[in-house]
């Protein structure tokens, strides 16, 4: 069963509180429903490097949690962090792929480890802070988009599963960031004005050059054109992602045009860097095969012969429409109308059906388009 403000009155809730503004209204509108609230603030990180804010946000959380006269209890999952989505995060680094670590995150921690906590906690339901919203399809539970489409999270969300969103209340799933920073300061909620966390989940915004390097060492090696063409030196393969522009080093040469050169590829055998210049082709793909697809409940109707939907291949893009099929080792092969630009191994294509989320799964290749001028490329969104 779905839950939202309407239906909670005396359930008991426990919310995970980060020490942020979204958690913070998050708290109050469930208090202001009727809910019997209870705030539960994790600690997953724990190197004290100057970066790391978990010091500074539970502080936040407390002073919340006294102004809304909830309880707050705090607990460590460090080590289930690093087990279950830091290594994961490194080990795809190290194969040359660019991971997303807030996919895992929210599947092993917030909806994984964190609510198995609430349930000893006396927790009939659990609450966040995301932008995203919940609601019955008979007797399923489906994951649908925020109202706010600039903070909408259900590509973050795409591989919770039905059950854990079954027992997920989403306050602030209707409302847009404006409205929750306004009811932040007027129910006198010091954090109202904090800035929204940014950077890898729970390590904080931080110099990911110098924080990667310290796990995975650096090997400098080669940039190249597609022609092969040694045009400068890279710091290490680990700390470019395709479509990349900025950090290269090798703009203003002589025997080449003033147009800014991206990523457009990572050769790991050769630890060598593939640029090219201008609006290139190289970064343009109509086709990709994706592994290890996660449904929100079963999987949809029409796989074999094509299901159409849109999808999404990094956050914040405007949904492109596709088709999909599974293969017979259960790959998907997602066709899109329009090519799509600087589609990364290691991400995550996430499925739409109009508000609807349908999941997603991991892109594992990209066939790439060969013919200049096909489409004007959307600029990347980092």
């Amino acid at each position: 069963m779905a839950h939202d403000l309407t239906n909670i009155a005396d359930r008991r809730v426990i919310l995970g509180l980060s020490g942020g503004v979204d958690s913070a209204v998050a708290a109050f509108l469930l208090k202001d429903a009727g809910a019997a609230v209870e705030a539960l603030h994790m600690t997953n990180w724990e190197d004290d490097d100057g970066y790391c804010t978990a010091a500074e946000d539970l502080q936040d959380a407390r002073r919340i949690c006294a102004r809304l006269d909830i309880p707050l209890h705090h607990v460590n999952f460090a080590r289930q962090y690093r087990d279950r989505v830091f290594e994961y995060f490194l080990d795809e680094y190290r194969n040359g792929r660019t991971p997303n670590p807030d996919v895992l995150c929210n599947r092993e921690i917030k909806f994984g480890v964190f609510r198995d906590y609430a349930k000893r906690l006396g927790g009939e339901l659990i609450a966040t802070g995301h932008y995203a919203r919940v609601a019955a399809d008979g007797d399923m539970t489906v994951l649908l988009k925020a109202r706010d489409s600039n903070k909408d999270q259900s590509y973050f969300l795409h591989a919770v599963s039905a059950e854990a969103l079954a027992e997920t209340v989403f306050p602030l799933g209707a409302l847009h960031k404006a409205e929750v920073r306004r009811i932040a300061r007027e129910q006198g909620l010091a954090v109202h004005d904090k800035k929204d966390s940014t950077g890898i989940c729970f390590i904080g915004e931080r110099p990911f050059r110098e924080f990667l390097s310290t796990y995975i060492p650096a090997q400098p090696g080669p940039i190249l054109t597609p022609a092969g063409e040694d045009v400068g030196r890279h710091h290490g393969l680990v700390y470019y992602t395709l479509g990349q522009r900025q950090g290269l080093g090798i703009g203003g040469r002589r025997d080449a045009g003033e147009e800014p050169w991206y990523v457009v590829d990572k050769d790991v055998a050769r630890n060598a860097l593939i640029v090219d210049q201008g609006d290139t082709p190289l970064l343009l793909s109509d086709e990709l095969v994706a592994t290890g697809a996660s449904w929100i409940g079963d999987a949809p109707q029409g796989l074999a012969a094509g299901l159409r939907c849109s999808a999404r291949i990094r956050y914040r893009q405007a949904d492109q429409d596709c088709t999909i099929r599974r293969a017979l080792d259960d790959r998907l092969m997602v066709a899109f109308d329009e090519p799509q630009r600087a589609a990364a191994p290691g991400q995550f294509v996430v499925f739409y059906q109009d508000d609807r989320c349908l999941g997603g799964a991991v892109i594992e290749a990209v066939e790439r388009c060969l013919e200049a001028g096909r489409a004007e490329p959307e600029p990347a969104i980092s």
